[in-house]
Parts: structure tokens; C-alpha cells; sequence
């Protein structure tokens, strides 16, 4: 395995935390964490990827795309969360046979981890020549993975499930999802995980604000005790291009169809050469954050394409941003 070069990373996000900026993350000083000048192997990109704690270790599930141009996934291994080593084989590949293959033959990617019980499930993007959908894979021992099912509608761009179960209408588990069409965030329900349905419309795109084209769910809500924490990517369209930042909100513990806060402004844009600069310019795009040491935020962001970095914050911070304009929001 390759092994990001050693450095003082956690002291160092430790100082970006108290530090004052234009956003509400702070990124970890020596960012990007990971770059394809990193990686063990030769391929022509990097992007993206899905974060979970597991025994003691942070495992990062990293999109990268092959020199023949396939999506694939493979996994990087830390035990501070600043340092990685990408392991040399990738943990999933684009299928080549079975029900799966049809959907697949672009590859895979966004990776998004959550676990319920004792279960690592994955939800990724299956990429083709008629379209994306969302599959759903499971481990539980990130040595092997198994795949379970096909669980989005056709052009339906990227997934995450939540961590629990609710009680509603007998279907227990709960996925946030983002339809090509409208641009907005949708949640479904099913009782097992594989038909999905009773789907509902949660957030929409703000005309005139900094999330006025389309938006979708960065990476697996996260439970606190005034609800669930969604960090989201939200799109505007500039003269430029498209430019493309983190914001949050805040939604119901009991039905997370409900939206109680929305931030108005980002929490996290690109601003440094290395998120403006690249295959694609002008993103920070997630899948995937957790709430590590009390009330820090950690989130994984895929910057420009290119490259993968920290942004740190605290809760606190995030919760009052989401806060600011004292009223509920319905979308």
C-alpha cells in the first residue's frame, strides 16, 4: 500500500478549527489529503468519497477512474483521519456479467457508507450508456462486498440511506435521493431495502440563491439531538460555468421528511487553487462527513475532480448557520 507522507495533520486541523474565514468549514491545512500523484497505481483521475469509522480506523471509499476511462472504487485506510494508505486493488468494480453489468458498463462511483446494526451498506452511482442509476452494495468486514440491488428509478444521480429505522407505514428504512429531473431531494422508503417507494419531495433548488440549480445529498445524514445534520451540494449556474458548494440543513428526528433549518449561504466553496482548478473546476462535492471528537464535524470533499480534502468545523457552528433566519423551512 501507498501511504500519504507522513505530517503533523491532526495538530494541524486542530488550528484550522479555531481559525476564522470566509466559511464555515475550514480546511484542513494540508490539503488535498490525497491526489493521484498518491495513489499506488497509475489511472486518470480521482474523485469523491465516502467516509465511515470502523473498529479503529477511518475508511475512505475513493472514486477512480481507470485509464480506460471506467469508474471503479477503491479503498484508503487511515487511523487519524488526516493520513491514508490506498490499498493497491480496487474494493469494487464495475460488473461485468449478471443483472448488474447492463447499468454498469461506465463504471461506479460517489460512494456513500452507512451502517445500520452491524451492516455496512454502500450506495453508489451505476453509470451506462442509457443513463445512472443507484445501486446498493453490503460488507461487513470491508474485505469483501456483496451486491444487493438496483434501488433508484432510471437518471437518478446519487443516494445515501439514513443510519436507523422509523416507524412508517411499516417501512423502516429511509433513503434521500436526487432525480436528474427537477434537481431536487427526494426521500423513499422501504421495509426491505430493495423495493422502494411512497417517495416525497424534501428540498428544492432557491432561485436567486447559492443553491438555485439543482442540489443533492453530499453524504448519510447524521444523528445529534435536534435531529438529523444533511450537508448538501447545491449548484449555480455562473457565466463561468457551474459552480458547485457544500451547505446543510436540519430535518425532523421523528420524520425526516420535514425540514426545520436551511442554511442560507454555503458552509463550504471553493476558494483555493486546488478546488477551482482541475478536470472539472469550481466544486467541492461530498459524499460523505462524520461528527468525530464532540461537536467537530469532519466532511470528505472531492475538489475539482481532482483530488480529495478535509473541511473541519463544529456543530455548533453549522447548526447556527442553519439557524440564522429563525423560521421553519418547508423546502
Amino acid at each position: 500500500m501507498f501511504q500519504t507522507s507522513p505530517s503533523s495533520k491532526q495538530a494541524q486541523s486542530q488550528d484550522c478549527l479555531h481559525r476564522t474565514g470566509r466559511d464555515v468549514m475550514h480546511r484542513c491545512q494540508d490539503n488535498p489529503l490525497i491526489t493521484i500523484d498518491d495513489l499506488p497505481f497509475e489511472c486518470s483521475n480521482i474523485w469523491n468519497a465516502g467516509v465511515i469509522r470502523f473498529r479503529d480506523e477511518y475508511l475512505l471509499l475513493l472514486t477512480v477512474e481507470t485509464l480506460e476511462g471506467v469508474g471503479c472504487v477503491y479503498l484508503a485506510r487511515g487511523t487519524d483521519g488526516y493520513t491514508f494508505a490506498v490499498e493497491p486493488e480496487p474494493f469494487m468494480t464495475a460488473s461485468k456479467d449478471g443483472s448488474f453489468a447492463r447499468y454498469e458498463t461506465f463504471g461506479i462511483r460517489d460512494p456513500r457508507i452507512t451502517r445500520i446494526d452491524a451492516t455496512y451498506y454502500i450506495t453508489y452511482v451505476a453509470d451506462s450508456e442509457i443513463g445512472q442509476r443507484v445501486g446498493l452494495a453490503r460488507t461487513r468486514d470491508f474485505r469483501t462486498v456483496e451486491r444487493m440491488a438496483l434501488i433508484s428509478e432510471p437518471d437518478t444521480k446519487g443516494a445515501c440511506l439514513f443510519p436507523k429505522k422509523f416507524n412508517r407505514l411499516s417501512a423502516g428504512y429511509a433513503m434521500l435521493e436526487r432525480p436528474s429531473a427537477g434537481g431536487s431531494i427526494w426521500i423513499s422508503y422501504s421495509d426491505d431495502l430493495t423495493h422502494w417507494g411512497s417517495s416525497t419531495i424534501v428540498l428544492t433548488p432557491r432561485a436567486g440563491h447559492w443553491d438555485s440549480n439543482r442540489i443533492g445529498p453530499a453524504g448519510p445524514p447524521i444523528e445529534f439531538d435536534g435531529g438529523w445534520l444533511l450537508i448538501y451540494y447545491g449548484e449555480k449556474d455562473t457565466s463561468a460555468g457551474p459552480l458547485v458548494r457544500l451547505g446543510a440543513a436540519i430535518l425532523s428526528k421523528i420524520d425526516p421528511a420535514r425540514v426545520l433549518a436551511r442554511s442560507n449561504i454555503p458552509i463550504l466553496a471553493p476558494r483555493e487553487k486546488y478546488e477551482r482548478m482541475g478536470d472539472v473546476a469550481n466544486i467541492v462535492f461530498s459524499c460523505g462527513g462524520l461528527l468525530d471528537e464532540p461537536g467537530q464535524a469532519k466532511v470528505y470533499y472531492g475538489a475539482s475532480d481532482s483530488c480529495i480534502c478535509l473541511g473541519v468545523g463544529t456543530l455548533e457552528d453549522i447548526i447556527r448557520i442553519c439557524q440564522a433566519d429563525d423560521q421553519e423551512h418547508t423546502l
